[in-house]
């Protein structure tokens, strides 16, 4: 779950720099993005678990 938030906070920093962008918004979104995918993932685990 923290890898893939992290590397979506990477792509984030990655994608502000590239375009110019003074705000932080690739950054945020990355983040979010990565946090519900990982939230998703954990989820379906969890289902597995408890049929």
């Amino acid at each position: 779950m923290g890898i893939t938030i992290y590397l979506f906070v990477i792509l984030g920093k990655w994608l502000d720099v590239k375009f110019g962008n003074s705000g932080k918004v690739f950054l945020i979104v990355c983040t979010l993005f990565g946090v519900a995918i990982s939230l998703y993932a954990v989820l379906k685990q969890i289902k597995k678990l408890n049929p």
